[in-house]
């Protein structure tokens, strides 16, 4: 290990923004390394002098893994916005002594008799609420981390753990790998007729990127890929239904066959956390998950599905009808035996139709800049915080990456945030997420002085880029999306909770965590917001009124299909984890999942779909039976939202108390209390379901 490696490492930092301008692939390993091995005895010196308070105990846990947490997350983050071989490599490498340290520390038999100690000690009813909950939760995970395990059984659960680190990472390395394999290259205007400008001036881009030095959105050649922003504009608008039907078949089938293959990867990770599940004593990996959410059973998220399901069902199979039909009349052979590439494609001929504008009239509405402009100005007047460019005061990733502030009613910062907006499809993961690079706490600066460090979060979005000199314009998909990861951002950010464990979202129970996310994409229809943001990126002029009339009207367009899909989500990964046992002989994964479909769909999937070969959600991300979650949180973030209705939308003063009380509790608390006690703060009552199923327009 060179000097220079130990030494000037920049992944070893510790503290602040990262120096992502310094960071390289090689840093990582050396970084690491070394790091583990300080960690390996630190924790060894704290289990030999631990002491059952929350200074002798929580305090100094914070500080270890806040190193880790801080040098680990980054690598992290590049990993899925920064992908590269080399970065790959290196995080391969290290991930297994990552994993065990993880193992060991959350094992640790001394830290879990002292939490217990301390539970149980005099001291305990001097703690605050936020404090207990800290403790309550240090106990569950370590008990759900195999604390109690001991010789063969420990054994095995730790070579589980790291098995299952490295599966899901490769999981997530073949679905980005897939996805980036497959374009197309058009050359005839045959066979881009009905796409929108700003499509062929984005596949015009991408033919450019490919070596297509020529490529122009008037004469092409034009390139089609797997990406989102090249391929739903294309199902949507693309009149050859062989390309539709080429695409749509290359996008099921995603890291689903060749070296790219998913498959036996699901069926290993599946009977892997059936075993883990097992070892700590549960039935099944779904009553694992279960045990530190806010569910109370598998039985109560089925009955609340089926309870959804029976709303959305004849809904979405009337949706499919009324399409058929609106085929059949414009003279489309396929009207009476729609496929599943034909579906998007004739939605969004009937929703212009129907409301008289098509998804591409608004792009030019809805300026990057401008969006940000709106979505800030509500912010401001709901919670009353204020956010302000801070670009160049901190080091970025890529050049479009921005970086913002954000000030209390007294001027004074007290968060911020990266914002890495477009689409990347050669190095950045699919879809948009918001993660934590700096956590708020009170802390112990150098000088021995108490200071509050404030929250830094990333938010990350994979909208449509600049194309051609033009702003990025978004589709109007694309502004609820930033809306959405913004409101998770307002929950990490404009937390008032001092202690690192229960701030932000760290200690919230993962099925409320997207109440504010989902709270926030309400706001996209309120009509303020929405004129406020809605100017033409060429002459300023708001989006006029029809057009927002029309949005209104189109807002539940075939929105029982839409509740069904997430349903169907949310069930077979629920099934996948509780009832089917993997590796056996009766039922294949993607069996369970055309079993389920039966009564989630009302448009079989294809046989050969392998939609489960790309659902990263719950094979290489957090949400392993917990995809119900974003229908639980929704039935939550609809009542809270209807708290703004009942006060008045239009009535200012009103929306501002509301706000008020919003962001004092559940933007405010985090992790520091129960989110049902949160929810009833915030409401008043306990949810219920009748806002969902309006604002859905499943419900009068």
């Amino acid at each position: 290990m060179s000097a220079i490696a130990t030494v000037d490492n920049p992944l070893l930092k510790g503290q602040g923004l990262p120096p992502f301008a310094d960071i390289q692939p090689e840093h990582v390993v050396p970084a690491m390394t070394q790091l583990l091995a300080e960690l390996e005895s630190e924790l060894a010196n704290l289990e030999a002098t631990v002491t059952p308070t929350w200074s002798g105990l929580v305090e100094p846990i914070d500080r270890l893994s806040e190193r880790l947490r801080w040098s680990w997350g980054i690598v992290g983050h590049l990993m899925g916005v920064k992908n590269s071989p080399e970065l790959r490599t290196a995080y391969e490498t290290v991930q297994p002594q990552v994993v065990e340290f993880y193992n060991k520390f959350s094992q640790s038999q001394p830290l879990y008799e002292a939490f217990k100690a301390l539970r149980a000690s005099q001291a305990w009813n001097t703690l605050a609420n936020a404090q207990k909950r800290i403790v309550e939760a240090a106990i569950r995970d370590a008990e759900l981390s195999g604390v109690g395990l001991a010789g063969e059984q420990r054994d095995r659960f730790n070579a589980i753990q790291l098995d299952l680190a490295e599966l899901t990472t490769k999981f997530s390395n073949n679905v980005l790998d897939a996805t980036k394999a497959f374009s197309l290259t058009l050359t005839s205007p045959d066979e881009v007729e009905g796409l929108p400008p700003s499509w062929l001036s984005l596949a015009a881009q991408a033919a450019r990127a490919a070596e297509e030095e020529g490529a122009t959105p008037e004469n092409g050649p034009w390139r089609v890929t797997l990406d989102f922003p090249s391929y739903l504009p294309f199902m949507q608008h693309g009149k050859r239904r062989d390309l539709r039907e080429k695409l749509y078949r290359a996008y099921i089938s995603r890291a689903s066959s060749g070296d790219l293959d998913n498959t036996p990867l699901i069926e290993k990770i599946l009977e892997l956390r059936r075993e883990k599940a097992n070892l700590l004593g549960f039935n099944s990996y779904a009553e694992l998950s279960l045990a530190s959410k806010m569910a109370p059973s598998v039985d109560a998220v089925e009955a609340l599905s089926e309870e959804l399901r029976r709303a959305s069902y004849d809904a979405a199979k009337q949706d499919l009808e009324n399409l058929r039909t609106f085929a059949a009349s414009k003279g489309a052979p396929e009207g009476s035996n729609l496929q599943h590439w034909d579906i998007s494609f004739w939605a969004e001929r009937q929703r212009e139709e129907k409301f008289a504008f098509s998804a591409e009239e608004l792009r030019p509405y809805f300026p990057l800049p401008q969006v940000l402009d709106g979505l800030f100005t509500l912010v401001n007047k709901l919670f009353g915080v204020t956010v302000t460019a801070a670009d160049g005061q901190a080091p970025v990733w890529h050049e479009d990456v921005r970086y913002f502030q954000i000030a209390d009613e007294t001027g004074e910062a007290i968060a911020y945030f990266y914002l890495d907006p477009y689409s990347r499809p050669a190095e950045k993961r699919g879809g948009a997420w918001m993660d934590d690079c700096i956590g708020r706490a009170k802390i112990t600066t150098h000088e021995g002085a108490i200071a509050t460090r404030k929250p830094v979060a990333y938010l990350v979005c994979n909208q449509t880029p600049p194309v051609d000199g033009k702003p990025s314009l978004m589709t109007f998909n694309e502004v609820e999306t930033l809306f959405h990861e913004f409101g998770h951002g307002l929950q990490h950010m404009l937390t008032r909770v001092d202690y690192a464990g229960a701030a932000g979202i760290n200690n919230v129970e993962w099925d409320a965590v997207e109440l504010p996310s989902q709270f926030m994409e309400n706001w996209c229809y309120h009509r303020e917001t929405l004129m406020g943001m809605a100017k033409h990126y060429e002459t300023g002029e708001t989006l006029p009124e029809h057009y927002y009339q029309k949005l209104l009207a189109a807002r539940n367009y075939m929105s029982g299909s839409a509740m069904l899909r997430q349903l169907h989500f949310g069930l077979v990964d629920l099934e996948l984890h509780h009832r089917y046992q993997p590796g056996g002989t009766t039922e294949k994964a993607s069996d369970v999942r055309q079993r389920i479909a039966e009564t989630t769909t009302v448009l079989p999937p294809l046989p050969e779909d392998a939609f489960l070969c790309s659902f990263g959600h719950i094979f290489a991300g957090g949400y392993a039976a917990g995809y119900y979650s974003y229908k639980w949180a929704e039935v939550l973030s609809s009542d809270a939202f209807s708290a703004f209705e009942e006060a008045g939308l239009d009535n200012p003063q009103a929306l501002t108390e509301t706000g008020k009380r919003f962001r004092d509790t559940v933007l405010a608390l985090g992790g520091s209390q129960h989110p049902m006690d949160v929810f009833q703060s915030f409401r008043g009552r306990k949810p219920n379901t009748e806002p969902l199923l309006r604002h859905s327009g499943l419900a009068a």
